[in-house]
This record gives structure tokens, C-alpha cells and sequence, in this order.
């Protein structure tokens, strides 16, 4: 499936009345808001395992065994199969968090600029879980995924060999012989800018399609990885993920009103103050099973 990271922005318009109407709808409040957060969490889209949660935690095993705990034999007609045990990973235990705010929307600004402040509030409520949750993500990330391989040389300098310091990193973790498979490299802004302008790099991609970052100002693919870039890295660097296989995201639904699938949200009606309140919220926690299924590339600043 085809990555696309950010999606556009949805549009919408409507008279006071549908405004209000729209507010006052828990299910459309929730549907226009995650259509914003689509594609916007990184933390999402690298950690693609979901778990149920219950009693506000959720257990995993962490980097569990690739092989049985028995060389297999060999057997003759007729004879029984030796009964192998799987073993386990590392027991782990985390705890969810509900991260969450109100915003206001007073009658005054729907009055006197329509539709706009409901669109502003919920990208800026979108915005602000997005980077909670994405800077947590990554911060747990980075701190659980030990594995690195340096950088022949700094990216920034014209003795930079990128790709073959990607390949390489590639090839660790698949020498882990783990059945791991990379397939994004998440960078920092700067660090996207940097392979996205170089010039060695350049010179290997298609000309002829004019799908270029000189003609389009895009660079998706590098080395067959994915790129996401972030500006919530808790450094500078790049991570090249396998998201199959690192971890996940455990969500806890707690109803109450809410409704929503990734953020949930409740509009609330405030005629005390002659507002709204738009609350979004996710009950979440990231979790990381097999730190093996991803390598930080080091020394690529000068």
C-alpha cells in the first residue's frame, strides 16, 4: 500500500445555521477531525501493530526468539516428530495515557468569519496531539532502538556516499537474520532537505518522467525506503524502519460520548458563555517489541 504523507487538507462551507447544526453532531465533529489527523502521525505509520487495551494497560513481549528452541531431526518412516518449544520474549508492561484539550469557539467568530475558526480549531487541536504523540513515539523509538551504522562521511559534504551508507545500514538489519525488511527512513527536515538536493543522488534518478525533487520539489524514495520527514525527531538523524515488525500503538476507547477512531472528540455546548467547546483527546501508549527492526545512521552532520 502507497504511503502518502501529508495528505492535503479537507474543505468545507456552510451558513450559520449548518454551522451550528455541524457542532452539534458528535459523529460529523469527529469525522471532519480525523480526516485532518489522516496520514498526519508519523508514530502511526511506523508502528502499524494495534493492541487492545483493558484495565489501562496493555502486555506485550518484547524481541522474541527466531527459532525454535530445537535443531530439527532427522526422522525416519513411521517414527514420532520431537515436540519443539517457541519460547518467549521479554515480558513487558506499559501503561496508557489520555492526552487532551479544549478549544473555544464562540459565536461571535462563526458569526463574523463563517466556517474558519471551526477549521482553525481543529487543525490546531489536531496539530498539537499530532505532535504530543508523535514526539513521544519517536522519543521511545530513539531511546529503545540501539543498532546504528555510521557514515562513511557527513551527508552535507561532497564526499558523501548516502546511498551506500543507507544499503549498509540496510544490510545490518537484515543480517540480523530475523526476517526484517526496512521500508522507510524517517529524517529530520534539514536531513531530508540534504538527500533531497544531492546531487549524486540526483544523477541516478529518471529524468525523463520529470518526477524529480528539482521539478517537483518532492522526494519520496530512496534505496526502495519510504521517506517520512518530521520535525519531531528527538534529534537529527535518520531511522530506517521496518514497520511491520517494530512495534505499535495501543488505543483505549472510553466512550462517555466520544466518538472518533484515531483522535476522539466532543463538542460541547457552553450557552453560559456563548461558545463552543471542541474537546479532542487520544488514550494512547507506543510501544516498541522488536528493537532489532530498526538502525539509526550516524554522523551524518558535519
Amino acid at each position: 500500500m502507497a504511503i502518502t504523507y501529508p495528505s492535503g487538507p479537507p474543505t468545507f462551507s456552510g451558513d450559520i445555521t449548518s454551522i451550528n447544526r455541524f457542532l452539534a453532531n458528535p459523529t460529523v465533529v469527529a469525522k471532519r477531525v480525523n480526516e485532518i489527523a489522516q496520514q498526519r502521525f508519523i508514530s502511526d505509520i511506523i508502528l502499524t501493530s494495534r493492541t487492545d487495551v483493558s484495565g489501562g494497560a496493555v502486555v506485550f513481549e518484547q524481541d522474541d526468539p527466531l527459532y525454535t528452541e530445537r535443531a530439527p531431526e532427522a526422522i525416519t518412516p513411521g517414527a514420532e516428530y520431537p515436540l519443539a518449544g517457541l519460547g518467549d520474549g521479554t515480558p513487558q508492561a506499559v501503561k496508557v495515557t489520555k492526552w487532551g484539550q479544549d478549544v473555544p469557539i464562540t459565536d461571535e467568530k462563526i458569526k463574523r468569519s463563517n466556517f474558519s475558526p471551526v477549521e482553525k480549531a481543529f487543525q490546531r487541536l489536531v496539530n498539537t496531539l499530532v505532535k504530543t504523540v508523535d514526539g513521544l513515539s519517536l522519543s521511545l523509538i530513539a531511546s529503545q532502538v540501539t543498532a546504528t551504522q555510521a557514515a562513511a562521511n557527513p551527508w552535507t559534504g561532497s564526499s558523501a556516499t548516502i546511498l551506500r551508507d543507507i544499503m549498509l545500514a540496510k544490510a545490518k538489519v537484515a543480517a540480523l537474520n530475523k526476517g526484517y525488511d526496512p521500508n522507510v527512513i524517517v529524517v529530520d527536515d534539514a536531513t531530508w532537505a540534504i538527500l533531497a538536493s544531492d546531487e549524486k543522488l540526483s544523477t541516478l534518478l529518471p529524468r525523463e518522467t520529470g518526477d524529480n525533487a528539482v521539478s517537483t520539489g518532492q522526494f519520496r524514495q530512496v534505496a526502495g525506503l519510504t521517506l517520512l520527514p518530521t520535525s519531531n525527531l528527538p534529534a537529527a538523524g535518520a531511522w530506517l524502519i521496518d514497520t511491520n515488525a517494530l512495534g505499535g500503538i495501543a488505543d483505549e476507547k472510553l466512550g462517555q460520548g466520544y466518538t472518533g477512531d484515531v483522535i476522539e472528540t466532543k463538542s460541547i455546548r457552553d450557552d453560559d458563555n456563548d461558545q463552543w467547546r471542541v474537546r479532542a483527546r487520544r488514550v494512547c501508549v507506543p510501544y516498541v517489541n522488536e528493537p532489532g527492526a530498526a538502525i539509526r545512521i550516524t554522523g551524518i552532520a558535519a
